[in-house]
């Protein structure tokens, strides 16, 4: 679905992501990983259109996106999530989804003034559309709530929900499970399962090893903003590049661990 061919950026003299070459199959779960720095989120930067590369190229379903703006690469079908959840929290959960779908409708600002048969049937629409990816994400129920409500993992669902309302065929998780306990995790992995058996595509970038180990098809490994290795979790897991520059010490009989960033993950494999 998507394939990256010597990518690269640099701020100043940092390059933050140097001649990555990397592929996401359709229907899959990827999951980017690394330490601290290693360049993950840059990386999804690039692919979403935040920032501009210094070299190499970006192709979304045969189709050069190198140099597309932010709301281009959506319109195309790619959709990310946040670090932070960045949410409306004093905005009904419907109404935090029905943002994402914005991006699909033809209504200008005069239509919106005018409040023109245009912006009823978009406004209609964007409704639909964001009721939709709540009966997704599970939250069907939550939707006249105020999104500062809900809890930790009602939030991050509602985040998941605004990237579906723009209806995504590729779909960037930046660490989904952070802030969550084990239980909250358990239920993410779920969903996220539940959205790629609904034909989507998944890639994500995420510390917590428990949940790359059991949803990743393949992990791409960078290292200092270089990749360093691609494959099932099984190889990845026995690369002894991968153990010496991301587990380090936390390594055990050449398999993948944990990593150190995060201490809930110990004894994981």
């Amino acid at each position: 679905m998507l394939d990256v061919s010597g990518l690269g950026i640099r701020f100043g003299g940092n390059h933050a992501v140097r001649d990555v070459t990397a592929s996401i199959a359709a229907g899959q779960i990827t999951a980017i990983i690394g330490p601290n720095g290693a360049g993950k989120s840059t990386f999804f930067n690039l692919i979403s259109g935040f920032y501009q590369p210094t070299s190499g190229s970006i192709t979304f379903r045969g189709e050069d996106i190198t140099r597309l703006k932010t709301h281009q690469v959506v319109g195309r079908g790619i959709a990310r999530t946040f670090q932070t959840t960045t949410i409306y929290k004093d905005l009904s959960v419907l109404e935090n989804a029905m943002i994402g779908h914005r991006i699909r409708t033809r209504a200008g600002l005069l239509d919106a003034l005018l409040r023109t048969a245009r912006e009823r049937q978009d406004d209609a629409g964007s409704r639909a559309g964001a009721r939709q990816a709540l009966e997704r994400v599970g939250l069907a129920s939550q939707a006249d709530r105020p999104a500062g409500a809900l809890t930790q993992e009602g939030q991050k669902r509602v985040g998941i929900a605004m990237a579906l309302s723009s209806d995504p065929k590729l779909l960037l998780l930046d660490e989904p499970a952070a802030g969550m306990n084990p239980e909250e995790t358990v239920n993410l992995m779920g969903l996220i399962r539940d959205l790629v058996a609904g034909g989507l595509t998944v890639a994500l970038v995420e510390h917590k090893m428990s949940l790359v180990m059991g949803l990743a098809n393949q992990i791409v490994v960078l290292h200092h903003g270089q990749k360093i290795a691609q494959g099932t979790p099984q190889q990845v897991g026995h690369d002894p590049a991968v153990v010496e520059a991301y587990l380090g010490s936390h390594a055990h009989g050449g398999q993948m661990g944990h990593n150190t960033t995060d201490p809930q993950e110990a004894g994981h494999a």
